[in-house]
């Protein structure tokens, strides 16, 4: 039987239990969105902002009186909301340099297993916010949460990526991102105000960012060790087979092995390079910069400031019910992932990419001009709504998946661990700084906010069509000789061996 097209329920129930972590980050990266008005009531009257009496008056009041009386306006209000979204992120700087660490530990099931206790914490301090200070609670849990979600969004494909068959570890490592895009539909249709989304049952809402871990934490233990971890980091054979017989059944594992051997043999060829030295050194210093710029396009495009702020954007915009167009950016969002899916083995990444940065540069400026004039044109409205719309569908095209497997693609082992660090931590700070000043650059620029990120989109799409090669088909010697096609000019050879040889001969010492 052929080792390679073998899908068993036992790696179905793998498979599901690991991205139940996926699910559980794109939950915690939109849950915060919808209720973010009732959240700032909250924070007001334990400031001290909105008194009791007037919290009791504004519920007999029209809009426009409860818009005076709202908190939300206040600059403390804005400081501790716009906290809470991006504290998040600060959790998840943090923890995207302990990935590998945590999965080597005790391996990957284990790993996924021990930083449960991460999300089911968080999900506590939110959910019990209402007995002490709500604005402290919150932003304690969010940033628990964010140190969770930093280890799961690497502990996940690492472990789905190296347990799947060959012939469908591309299918099967996109329900990570596809699990994460459901996350976010999942909590935008919770935070509806007649479900969870309302003054008494926020908590509720915040809380149900750990509940997938509880979930998980049940299933993991029926889950089998990955079989690469088993056999090439703790030269455990026989329990390698064992886990190979769970995953695939009865077959015969010599070409599985036989792989693992092949790929443990090249590992210990290439000496692992620690993230200061792929920092300092020049061999790797233009895959690394293609692998930041990637990362921060993805983050400095915009598309967070659609998922924390999207109802309060579409208010701006005149949109009658702006939580359910939400709804509707989070279902855009789910489709266009598995488009990207059908369309990134045939297409190629830096073509998507292309499309996709470019598409969502005239997003934003027909966002920006829609929402200029809406008040001259009633229309216009709908135009700032299909922008968003677009925008997020050109993003998952490209922008959004791409930069996640590209930079696997860019290294080669040796680098690879420290590069896909760096990459992370790139992501997750640029992550806090557009969570973090959107609100105020949104005060400053008002309906011009956006104008700002098509200035960067253009950016970053003149650089992928210069800068960045096509990866698709090409191994990774090919992929070294592109970047290394530039230095040849300079006097490349021997500087660059001798440098190359010392990195190893250090790393090796």
């Amino acid at each position: 039987m052929d080792s390679g097209k073998q899908l068993t329920s036992t790696l179905a129930v793998a498979v599901f239990t690991a991205v139940l972590g996926s699910l559980q980050y794109g939950y915690s990266l939109g849950v915060i969105n919808a209720p973010q008005k009732v959240i700032e009531r909250h924070y007001g009257r334990a400031l001290g902002i909105w008194s009791d009496r007037m919290a009791i008056l504004s519920e007999n009041t029209t809009e426009e009186d409860d818009e005076l009386l709202s908190p939300g306006k206040h600059p403390d209000v804005i400081m501790y909301w716009s906290l809470s979204v991006a504290i998040f992120s600060v959790g998840g700087m943090l923890s995207s340099f302990m990935v590998g660490f945590v999965g080597d530990l005790k391996g990957r099931v284990k790993g996924m297993l021990m930083v449960n206790v991460l999300a089911i914490a968080g999900g506590l301090l939110m959910g019990l916010c209402r007995m002490w200070k709500p604005h402290i609670m919150v932003i304690s849990g969010r940033a628990v949460m964010g140190f969770y979600c930093g280890l799961a969004s690497g502990l996940v494909p690492m472990y789905i990526g190296e347990i799947a068959p060959k012939a469908y570890r591309g299918a099967l490592g996109t329900l990570h991102q596809l699990a994460i895009v459901t996350g976010i539909l999942i909590s935008q249709v919770l935070g509806l105000d007649f479900v969870l989304g309302n003054d008494d049952m926020w908590p509720l809402l915040l809380a149900l960012s750990g509940a997938p871990a509880i979930l998980q934490s049940l299933l993991l233990p029926l889950c089998p060790e990955s079989p690469r971890y088993l056999y090439i980091l703790l030269n455990k054979e026989q329990e390698a087979k064992k886990s190979l017989y769970r995953l695939k059944g009865s077959y015969d594992e010599t070409s599985d092995l036989e792989e693992m051997r092949r790929e443990k043999e090249e590992a210990a060829k290439e000496p692992k390079i620690s993230i200061l030295s792929l920092i300092c050194s020049s061999v790797y210093r233009k895959q690394l910069f293609v692998a930041l710029m990637m990362h921060l396009s993805q983050q400095l495009s915009g598309i967070n400031a659609i998922f924390y702020y999207s109802t309060a954007i579409f208010t701006m915009a005149g949109v009658a019910q702006p939580v359910y167009a939400t709804i509707g950016v989070g279902a855009i969002n789910t489709i266009f992932t598995m488009v990207s899916v059908a369309l990134v083995d045939k297409a190629g990444r830096r073509t998507l990419t292309l499309v996709g940065l470019g598409g969502m540069c005239l997003c934003a400026i027909a966002m920006t001009v829609g929402l200029q004039f809406q008040n001259n044109f009633s229309w216009m409205s709908y135009v700032s709504m299909s922008a968003i719309f677009l925008f997020v569908s050109f993003f998952e095209i490209g922008p959004g998946p791409i930069p996640w497997f590209i930079v696997a693609e860019l290294f080669s082992q040796g680098p690879r661990p420290a590069a896909i660090a760096l990459a992370g931590f790139c992501n997750w700070t640029s992550n806090f700084i557009v969570g973090m000043t959107f609100p105020y650059i949104q005060a400053w620029l008002n309906s011009y906010v956006f104008i700002l990120f098509a200035v960067l989109l253009l950016i970053f799409t003149v650089f992928t069509y210069f800068r960045v090669p096509e990866t698709k088909g090409k191994t990774f010697e090919e992929i070294a000789a592109i970047f290394q096609k530039g230095r040849k000019k300079p006097a490349q050879t021997p500087k660059d061996n001798c440098e190359l040889q010392q990195l190893k001969t250090s790393t090796d010492a």
